[in-house]
């Protein structure tokens, strides 16, 4: 007799891919890390996913400015391989409500807001966040602070609805798209959460440039981090699982 075998699902990610199919703007301008980087990353994409697969893709993905300039570069997505999940990026100015996002979004790619999504044994959860900054007036700090404890509620909303929906075996991933923790590596209400909730591996994105003091890979406790926009990883997709 022989034997079926079972293919494990994979799960890689990336992030702040930029796209602008219907209004072209140059990336390269930023430096050649940039140069031709959509063809290198759908390549590497195309070489290592299948369709039983996840990719992460942790926000910033159109340059869009409304929803329907958006459709193209979703377009380019649906036509790869793998189950696609995505989450708002503070670029994603095309991202409206989320019911409005995901009535324009094909059936292998699913948009994460305060909620989460099961795929075999994998629950995906995350939001936005944001990062504090050293505002140069009060009212710009105060502004930074609403806004980063209004994510952490968003955050716990979709870790909730994760805790309940997991069975025992289940992994949690959770994706950002800002840092969860602060510009020097340290524990923040985000980090706090994530533990809190026993997730086992978080992506985000966000920072670029070869200036980026912060490790690709950092593990916080028994929590694994990803840095995953694409030009701190060499255009390549990440995997996670």
């Amino acid at each position: 007799m022989i034997e079926k075998v079972v293919l494990k699902l994979k799960v890689f990610a990336i992030s702040d891919l930029h796209m602008s199919v219907n209004n072209p703007k140059p990336m390269d301008i930023f430096g050649p890390s940039w140069t031709n980087y959509l063809d290198k990353i759908f390549d590497d994409w195309k070489t290592r996913v299948t369709d039983d697969d996840v990719v992460l893709l942790s926000g910033d993905l159109s340059w869009a400015m409304k929803l329907e300039d958006a459709v193209a570069d979703i377009k380019m997505l649906e036509e790869l391989p793998g189950k696609k999940i995505i989450i708002k990026g503070n670029h994603d100015y095309w991202w409206s409500t989320i019911s409005k996002v995901r009535n324009i979004l094909p059936k292998n790619i699913f948009a994460l807001q305060n909620d989460c999504i099961k795929i075999e044994n994998i629950i995906f959860c995350g939001t936005r966040g944001w990062m504090i900054c050293d505002s140069a007036t009060n009212e710009n700090k105060s502004q930074d602070e609403k806004i980063f404890d209004r994510e952490v509620i968003r955050l716990e909303l979709s870790l909730k609805q994760a805790k309940a929906m997991k069975n025992d075996g289940d992994k949690i991933i959770c994706m950002m798209h800002y840092p969860p923790f602060d510009k020097n590596g340290r524990d923040t209400k985000f980090t706090k959460l994530i533990s809190d909730y026993d997730v086992s591996a978080v992506v985000y994105g966000h920072l670029h440039g070869k200036d980026i003091n912060v490790l690709k890979e950092k593990t916080l406790g028994e929590i694994n981090y990803f840095l995953t926009s694409c030009d701190q990883v060499d255009n390549k997709l990440v995997e996670i699982v």
